[in-house]
């Protein structure tokens, strides 16, 4: 896949935007071109952002594309079992497994949804976000991390045909 401009480009040495270098954070297992449920590896490829959510009550609301304002009740199922796999849902408890997305830690205070595995085919991996990150280097869980401000200069930028660039 050949990166076009305004492509984010991401690797294990980091990522380029419009011109500009980032740090960047990816799944504890690295990089794979066979993703499966809980392997904590990023697939490789290309995604496409299609939703997100923000902090209402931690920032101000991103420049950039329109997005949710995460509240109490929104989760995400990661649960192959359910019906909704993959999906984000507004609900109380599911259950099934599920992540919360008003998390306490600041990792989804700016959360980006990726189209890895729309068609819910369970067992193929749910849930890869680009996000705030831990910090520097730390691993995530698959996901695509970012330091929050670097992602919210990510956000204001992004454009319609821009898409996350997840080289092996």
């Amino acid at each position: 896949m050949r990166p076009q401009p305004g492509d984010l480009v991401v690797g294990r040495w980091g990522a380029r935007f419009l011109g500009r270098r980032f740090p960047v954070s990816l799944g504890r297992a690295g990089v794979t071109d066979a993703k499966r449920e809980g392997d904590g590896a990023t697939p490789a490829g290309a995604h496409r952002i299609v939703g997100g959510m923000w902090r209402a009550d931690r920032m101000r609301r991103p420049a950039g594309a329109p997005l949710l304002a995460a509240g109490p009740r929104d989760i995400w199922s990661d649960d192959p079992a359910d019906p909704a796999y993959n999906r984000l849902l507004r609900r109380g408890a599911a259950g099934f497994s599920h992540e919360r997305m008003r998390r306490g830690d600041g990792l989804y205070d700016l959360v980006l949804f990726t189209d890895w595995n729309a068609e819910g085919r369970p067992g193929g991996g749910s849930a890869i976000f680009v996000h705030c990150w831990r910090g520097p280097r730390r691993p995530t869980a698959g996901c695509v991390a970012f330091r929050r401000a670097d992602l919210l200069w990510i956000w204001a930028r992004w454009g319609r045909r821009s898409r996350v660039i997840v080289q092996p």
